[in-house]
């Protein structure tokens, strides 16, 4: 077998020596490459400026759709909320409906939750026009919808607590249960409403802590300061008192004070007087009961004990200390009185000494045998 520099001089070529790997120099591109690049460009472009086309103008008609969509809820929301902050709200009081829930309160009330409806309708509708868009650029969201479903689903799992807290925050802020301001017992603590929150709920208390109250740990509300509170004060007087002199006192008590600044504000109906709550052997307990302003009985309560004990004592009416108290404790007996000093027993002859000592049992003497 012959070779290969053997055919090359037979066929009458001359053998090119083989190129060193130091003196390859690169290809120049020649004028024909270029404009031959420039062709296929130009033809590619040709071939899907149409697609680009529709595809620009389908993600300007959804961003144009969401834009808009977006807006138009965020109006008919604020609409909304300004003409719930503006409506009066009924209440069983009567003429009290309007002193209720004021208009600051009405206000912030709406304001959270105008906040929290426009949050919502502006991450469904954004987030669906960005899901739209994708799929535009023909980007399969099958794994992507996968994923956050099992994210949502560990996210949730996870935080459960937090997403407990959250929505019973939304709740309370619908339904209007408490507000800043306002007196509340909460079960797991009271005091005055200082900060509410969609997660967190600050509370106030009586000796000047700060109680942060998780939302979703809250199972029953107790507001004091909505509606009307009730004022009841119980006044025990000896059983041998006239009863219609007693209830013209305190007739009497009730119609001076309520006819007397600053309490005729704070009073919203007359003061009563209920009957006879009780009654025992030496005593009765007579009850007064008022309604107040929210807020306010503890301090018409004393307001109202100070002018009771005042009528008594100007009416010769006595009070009782306690449902069980002895009418005429002063008249009673000496029981110690009766009882003899330590030192009589000393003296052998004294009446004491004869009385403590013991009978000494006489027994018959034997007959005489």
């Amino acid at each position: 077998m012959s070779s290969l520099p053997a055919v090359l001089l037979a066929a009458g070529a001359s053998p090119s020596p083989t190129p060193s790997p130091s003196s390859t120099a690169p290809a120049v591109p020649t004028l024909q490459d270029a404009q031959e690049s420039a062709t296929n460009a130009a033809s590619w472009v040709e071939q899907n400026w149409s697609t680009w086309l529709a595809m620009g103008l389908q993600i300007l008609l959804i961003m144009a759709v969401a834009v808009a969509l977006r807006a138009v809820v965020r109006r008919a929301i604020t609409k909304l909320i300004d003409r719930m902050g503006r409506a009066p709200q009924a209440s069983d009081g009567g003429a009290l409906g309007g002193l209720l829930v004021n208009a600051e309160r009405r206000r912030q009330r709406s304001a959270a939750i105008g906040s929290v409806l426009r949050s919502v309708a502006s991450f469904l509708i954004l987030g669906t026009a960005a899901l739209m868009v994708l799929g535009t650029f023909k980007i399969n969201l099958a794994p992507l919808l996968a994923s956050a479903g099992v994210a949502g689903v560990a996210i949730g799992f996870g935080a459960r607590n937090l997403v407990t807290d959250f929505l019973s925050g939304v709740f309370m802020i619908l339904e209007d249960q408490y507000g800043v301001g306002d007196v509340i017992d909460a079960g797991v603590a009271s005091g005055e409403v200082i900060e509410v929150g969609l997660r967190v709920t600050k509370l106030r208390g009586d000796n000047g802590e700060i109680w942060y109250v998780r939302n979703g740990e809250v199972k029953r509300i107790g507001n004091l300061s909505q509606g009307w509170a009730t004022a009841g004060v119980d006044v025990t007087v000896r059983a041998s008192e006239d009863l219609d002199r007693v209830k013209a006192t305190l007739d009497e008590v009730a119609e001076k004070m309520s006819k007397e600044e600053p309490w005729n504000e704070l009073l919203w109906g007359q003061i009563e007087v209920l009957g006879l709550d009780s009654v025992l052997i030496d005593s009765m307990v007579v009850r007064v009961s008022a309604r107040t302003m929210p807020g306010k009985s503890v301090t018409v309560e004393r307001e109202l004990r100070w002018r009771i004990k005042r009528a008594f004592d100007a009416a010769s009416i006595r009070i009782v200390g306690g449902a069980t108290a002895a009418e005429d404790v002063e008249d009673a007996p000496d029981p110690t009185a009766a009882v003899a000093a330590p030192s009589v027993y000393s003296n052998a002859d004294s009446p004491q000494t004869a009385a403590a000592s013991p009978i000494v049992s006489q027994r018959p003497a034997p007959p005489a045998k």
